[in-house]
């Protein structure tokens, strides 16, 4: 059920299947209610058109706490960097089988990267996002040990969701010992990533991918383009989680609320 309902919202209501959908309820209510479809028409244009601005795409990612770099020479006082799974190619005909998603896969180079930086252990974390298909813990220890040549030291592959995540890495951390992490993850994630990993207990710097820079702004960054769309896509696909996990708190106990699954926990 609630598998189905993320699907839905997904395809029906952010970019770019949302505006469409605004777009084509405009047009059939154009001959009956003029001035109600040309309004539906043009918001959906006009929503799909800023969604793909490189401006705007920035500035969700920036509002959702992706705006800042990680801090490298504070990433040094870590114990440890987690790496947070985003998703899996399943069946992907040229490897033969199950492979890193891009959002995955950008955040394994970005760790190694770090690692290789800070010499800090590293941790991954993904299970299999269907049943019959390989973990993605599993499929970025693999691709860090025998494509980075880098050692993976703890690897959870049951995680299905971004609490279990954070459950899991802080179980494994405290049996030796390790509370403080460099957290990788996309700019998009960052703002709900961290107040689950926080909640664990794991004191958590945020080390974010695809960092928007609003220095030296050209003509391009005000031109639509499939990337901004992109981005747009998972930013608000992250803001819809928060606004759930607001909801969700104002109607439970302030003293026990806690952050609830978002729509964006796979």
């Amino acid at each position: 059920m609630y598998d189905s309902l993320r699907t839905i919202v997904t395809a029906f209501v952010l970019p770019p299947g949302g505006p469409i959908v605004l777009v084509a309820l405009g047009l059939l209510a154009w001959r009956r209610w003029p001035r109600l479809g040309r309004s539906l028409a043009a918001a959906g244009a006009a929503a799909l058109w800023l969604c793909s601005l490189p401006i705007v795409a920035n500035g969700l990612v920036t509002a959702l706490g992706g705006g800042r770099a990680l801090d490298r020479d504070a990433a040094r006082q870590a114990e440890a960097i987690v790496i947070l799974g985003g998703g899996v190619r399943s069946e992907a005909i040229e490897y033969g089988g199950d492979t890193l998603g891009r959002l995955t896969l950008e955040r394994v180079r970005y760790g190694a990267h770090l690692a290789r930086e800070t010499g800090l252990p590293v941790l991954v974390t993904g299970g299999a996002p269907e049943p019959g298909m390989r973990a993605e813990a599993d499929l970025m220890r693999e691709a860090l040990e025998r494509e980075y040549r880098l050692q993976v030291r703890w690897s959870d592959d049951r995680a299905r969701n971004t609490r279990e995540n954070a459950a899991n890495a802080a179980r494994l951390l405290a049996a030796e010992n390790r509370r403080r992490i460099v957290l990788v993850m996309h700019g998009f994630d960052v703002k709900r990533a961290v107040a689950r990993f926080e909640a664990a207990g794991l004191q958590v710097m945020p080390a974010p991918t695809h960092v928007p820079t609003w220095e030296g702004m050209e003509l391009a960054d005000f031109l639509p383009n499939v990337g901004a769309l992109y981005a747009s896509h998972f930013a608000l696909y992250e803001a819809l989680a928060l606004v759930r996990d607001a909801v969700h708190c104002l109607a439970s106990d302030a003293a026990t609320c806690q952050v609830a699954p978002g729509l964006s926990d796979q």
